[in-house]
């Protein structure tokens, strides 16, 4: 080796060990500062002095949650394998189903949840989470974790409450409150078993009241539920909503949604009408609920206008069953019932739920308007008719004839022609013309006119020809409202308000 490489190796060798002596103590350093390193966690709070009225909301939610949340009992439902038997589920914009999962084929399994309401073990639950449940396919699970198989009481789909029975003692009962006294506003509390998530607690408030959902395809049905904010999901359903003294107001049951889940809106039955419905089943198993025989719908301002009511209330009788309690009490189509045993009434759905509370053969007195003036009828309820489709008006033929075969109103947005033998037949109808064409977004299709109907009153006036309705249309002046009766294809009345343009 030469003697540069001598020197150059050497030079190296003392630049090693000087650069590991660095490194060496560089790593002893790190270490000497993670030894000696100590956080002292903050624990004093930053606001010594908490507001007393929240702290007083903080420890109310807390007592809630200790309280109740025992009393609501987690529920799972086998079901059948049929299609038909299986709970509602996803039912765009409302979703009234269980957490429910559905496999190919076969029954399918879904779970809710119930409100214990006696110490032997009555639970008050939807009739949708127990809906199509097998034989011996409801499982009820307390928070004590003990199961139960539960047998099914009774259901009444007009207002989705269900109540069934397990076998047990001294079960931890919830504390029933009064739906009446609810207010716009209030704290609430929601219970229940989400997405399986067991016993889970949610807060909000009241954010409306009476809220009309349309539950179901049947007219029959109740709509009358209590809107919260408080966070509800499939799984929610049968659960308790509770007032901040711990009283149950309301069994959560749907939620307003446009993918299946929570998204700000939720609802529940008042507990006054639950309560109701579960002593009749747990007294005869079934419902025996007393109905008028009229359909009915709100009052908005042009119909209010039109029948000559000074503001907006009321319920307007669209149609009368033949030889339903209405029918035989006198009321006709157009009625607007103002108030029921003397409680104002504002709402249909208002309305059936009062009516709702009662049986078969109870008396209603009402306060009815009709021709500008205002009359009382004393109402005998009868049951349900299921297939009552007949309407309480005995039309008489009218064979007067028309030269005009077909017309439009401009200013109402509508086409109409005269009704041939075979329309008539149809329609189960002597008079009246048909509407063969709505203008899209005129003001008869804004409300409600459409292709399809036959238009046999219009001002209180029978129409039995279109020369006759242009007579009527005529008369009027831009802002002036007419109040159409209209027949639908299936043989049913129809009041539509219309507005001239």
């Amino acid at each position: 080796m030469s003697k540069k490489s001598i020197v150059f190796a050497g030079l190296l060798l003392v630049v090693a060990i000087s650069f590991g002596g660095l490194l060496i103590a560089n790593f002893g350093n790190v270490k000497q500062i993670v030894a000696s390193s100590q956080v002292d966690f903050k624990t004093t709070p930053p606001i010594q002095n908490t507001n007393t009225q929240l702290q007083g909301l903080n420890d109310a939610f807390i007592e809630i949650s200790k309280s109740v949340t025992p009393t609501v009992a987690y529920i799972e439902v086998t079901t059948g394998g049929s299609d038909k038997e299986q709970p509602n589920k996803n039912l765009f914009p409302f979703d009234f189903g269980p957490d429910f999962r559905m496999p190919e084929e076969g029954p399918g399994k879904g779970s809710g949840s119930g409100i214990i309401i006696s110490k032997d073990g009555y639970i008050l639950t939807n009739n949708h989470v127990v809906k199509g449940a097998a034989e011996n396919g409801i499982k009820v699970i307390l928070t004590d974790k003990r199961e139960f198989t539960a047998k099914l009481i009774g259901v009444d789909p007009n207002t989705d409450v269900a109540v069934i029975k397990v076998d047990a003692n001294d079960l931890p009962v919830a504390t029933v409150g009064n739906s009446d006294e609810v207010q716009v506003g209030q704290w609430v509390v929601a219970i229940g078993n989400p997405l399986g998530l067991n016993s889970t607690v949610t807060a909000g408030i009241v954010s409306a009241l009476g809220r009309n959902i349309q539950m179901g395809n049947d007219s029959y049905a109740i709509n009358n539920f209590i809107q919260t904010d408080a966070a509800i999901n499939p799984g929610n359903s049968g659960g308790a909503l509770v007032n901040i003294n711990g009283s149950v107001i309301g069994i959560n049951t749907a939620i307003k949604t446009t993918n299946g889940y929570y998204q700000g809106y939720g609802f529940a039955i008042p507990i006054n009408l639950a309560k109701t419905v579960a002593s009749e089943l747990m007294k005869s198993g079934k419902i025996s609920r007393g109905y008028i025989g009229v359909s009915i719908k709100d009052v908005d301002i042009k119909e209010a206008k039109g029948l000559g009511l000074d503001k907006a209330e009321g319920v307007l009788v669209q149609d009368v069953i033949a030889g339903g309690a209405g029918d035989e009490a006198g009321l006709k189509t157009g009625d607007v019932i103002l108030m029921v045993d003397g409680k104002n009434v504002n709402a249909a759905n208002e309305l059936q739920t009062i009516i709702g509370s009662h049986h078969p053969g109870d008396e209603v007195s009402l306060k009815v308007f009709r021709d500008g003036s205002t009359i009382e009828k004393v109402v005998k309820l009868k049951p349900r008719e299921e297939k009552a489709t007949q309407t309480a008006e005995n039309i008489k033929p009218n064979n007067s004839s028309s030269e005009t075969e077909s017309k439009s109103f401009k200013s109402i947005g509508i086409s109409v022609t005269n009704l041939t033998e075979t329309m008539k037949e149809k329609f189960k109808t002597d008079n009246g013309v048909y509407i063969s064409g709505v203008d899209r977004f005129s003001e008869g299709f804004d409300r409600g006119l459409r292709q399809d109907l036959v238009i046999v009153e219009a001002d209180k006036q029978k129409v039995n020809s279109i020369d006759q309705l242009n007579s009527i249309i005529s008369n009027k002046g831009v802002g002036d409202v007419i109040v159409f009766k209209v027949k639908t294809p299936d043989g049913n009345n129809r009041l539509i308000a219309v507005e001239v343009k």
